[in-house]
């Protein structure tokens, strides 16, 4: 009897320990997109400066990534709409996927680049990783788009 009860309440203990480790179901495993694109797409940093009492942020691109400005690339990664709607001209691709919180305090926030398609393509939204092609556009002006990292021209692979 006393065998039972131990085996009872190890199992139970592993069952407790499982909920906690996924409160919110199962977490799926993601392919990771890291390549060596993205880690330097992921060296972009930005010269903090004031003015008029507001903090203005001005993105700095490194050599290395001046290196790739202009020169066709192809990346792997999920699609996060930036628009409603099940096809995309334009979107932010990033390493992880829309429906994991790039902002929960999981670490740094993940690289993303704004894509643009070519003219007349589509994408239609997925969970699943994509891959795409294009020509990458830093972009200083953040007014002429939302990401200081673009990719034009962009084709589905």
């Amino acid at each position: 009897m006393k065998t039972y009860f131990v085996i009872a309440f190890m199992v139970l203990g592993t069952l407790v320990a499982r909920a906690q480790d996924a409160p919110f179901g199962e977490v799926p495993d993601h392919t990771p997109m890291m390549n060596s694109t993205w880690e330097t797409i992921n060296k972009l940093m930005y010269k903090v400066t004031y003015k008029d009492n507001k903090t203005v942020y001005t993105p700095h691109f490194p050599d290395e990534l001046k290196a790739i400005d202009k020169k066709t690339v192809t990346l792997p990664g999920y699609l996060v709409p930036i628009n409603g709607g099940r096809d995309h001209e334009t979107f932010m691709l990033s390493v992880l996927p829309v429906m994991q919180c790039m902002f929960c305090g999981q670490g740094d926030i993940p690289p993303m680049v704004e894509v643009f398609m070519k003219k007349g393509k589509k994408v239609r939204f997925t969970e699943e990783p994509i891959k795409i092609t294009g020509t990458v556009h830093l972009n200083s002006n953040t007014e002429e788009g939302n990401s200081e990292i673009q990719v034009l021209n962009a084709e589905l692979n």
